[in-house]
């Protein structure tokens, strides 16, 4: 097994060459996700890297103190990243924990940073139960999870005429969480589900379940499945005829991010509908960090490498305003100050821990319409933050005020 030590474990400071670094305790951050496996397109090194941006964004300083930043990775393993959280907490310095890419690893670590009274802020997993009946007060969720996503794309596939829907679903919790969040959803809306199939994960080939769906009564085949299975689906499905202006149904990706479009490619993606929370052509803002990303990392972010960089620099400016790294006074801006970037226009923090931001219905461009190899979509809907979250009276978390 790699050494988590000696591979995986990289320490950066981020302060000034020629400035002096004071003997003070240093502003110490981590970067926890998976740096080599499957989900290392979507978040892994370039998270990373979006984190030092935002740093040196910053100024690599912050109260007289240096920023640090480590990162390592967890192999996705519960008791691998739990010994490196715990280390990096009792002997490191770290002040809190990045990303972390991995609903398990997320779910195992919360109640270790609560315990020890630190700061865990999550962009790159996304089950519900993290900020929802499994909450934190150290807790945050900020680019996304299974709720809005299947919520944002349901309600607005649901406002134009997408109301019966078949769920193509991998057959474990984030799978199944997926599936549930849209269809209460489509029922509360009026929808109806039309039927389901689940598969198991890492499936090759989705012939039969393709057949089965094209032969329902839907008008919406909802993909409930991550990385590869959600690749492989898309392609069999466009060789199916179920992509594409010739076809009955819509085709609706619950979870997919932009380098999944990129081995995909534009010419099998054809007619599809997905939710996501940052897009970077969708306007002036979302370009210009689009093109500071494709500088340094040679593509374009996905939406929680972006997330980490509003996410990031969000938790500088808690500490900033806070005056101290003392957790409660950060913890209190942290949650009291608004969010107001690229990433997040007029968002916020609840008191879940969600970040409370819109989300984009986005369709894929056809060839011809695309100008550029990273120009994917056209952004046909904007769900408003609160259409997209969890209603705070169906909220499980125990932190939330009901009104």
């Amino acid at each position: 097994m790699r050494s988590v030590l000696a591979a995986s474990m990289v320490f950066l400071s981020l302060a000034s060459a020629h400035a002096q670094v004071p003997a003070s305790k240093p502003v110490k951050l981590g970067v926890l996700n998976d740096q080599s496996g499957q989900y290392a397109d979507a978040a892994g090194p370039a998270a990373v890297e979006v984190a030092k941006m935002a740093i040196a964004d910053f100024g690599g300083k912050l109260l007289g103190r240096p920023i640090e930043l480590v990162f390592a990775d967890h192999q996705n393993k519960t008791d691998i990243a739990s010994g490196i959280a715990r280390r990096w907490i009792d002997t490191e310095g770290v002040d809190v924990i990045l990303d972390i890419g991995n609903s398990a690893v997320a779910l195992a670590l919360a109640d270790l940073v609560r315990d020890k009274n630190k700061m865990m802020i999550v962009s790159s997993a996304g089950a519900s139960a993290i900020t929802n009946e499994k909450c934190s007060s150290n807790t945050f969720q900020w680019t996304y999870n299974t709720y809005t996503l299947a919520r944002s794309t349901a309600k607005a596939l649901m406002g134009q005429g997408g109301n019966e829907w078949y769920f193509l679903t991998a057959d474990y919790a984030f799978g199944q969480a997926f599936e549930s969040d849209a269809s209460a959803v489509l029922k509360e809306s009026g929808g109806k589900v039309a039927g389901s199939v689940r598969h198991p994960f890492n499936t090759s080939d989705f012939s039969s379940f393709l057949l089965q769906a094209q032969n329902s009564s839907a008008n919406v085949l909802a993909l409930a499945n991550a990385g590869g299975d959600t690749t492989n689906s898309l392609m069999q499905a466009h060789e199916f005829g179920l992509l594409g202006k010739k076809s009955k149904m819509r085709v609706a990706a619950l979870l997919f991010q932009i380098t999944d479009a990129k081995s995909v490619g534009l010419p099998n993606l054809q007619g599809l509908y997905t939710s996501e929370a940052f897009y970077w052509n969708r306007n002036d803002a979302s370009r210009a960090f689009g093109k500071r990303f494709f500088e340094k990392v040679g593509r374009m972010p996905t939406m929680v490498q972006a997330g980490m960089y509003s996410a990031t620099m969000h938790y500088l400016k808690a500490i900033e305003a806070a005056g101290t790294l003392d957790t409660a006074a950060v913890l209190a801006k942290f949650r009291s100050m608004p969010v107001n970037d690229f990433f997040s226009e007029k968002g916020y923090v609840r008191e879940d821990g969600m970040h409370i931001h819109d989300y984009y219905l986005l369709r894929a461009k056809t060839v011809e319409q695309s100008k550029t190899p990273w120009d994917f979509y056209d952004v046909v809907a904007t769900v408003p933050a609160e259409d997209a979250n969890i209603p705070r009276e169906q909220s499980k978390c125990s932190l939330m005020k009901k009104s």
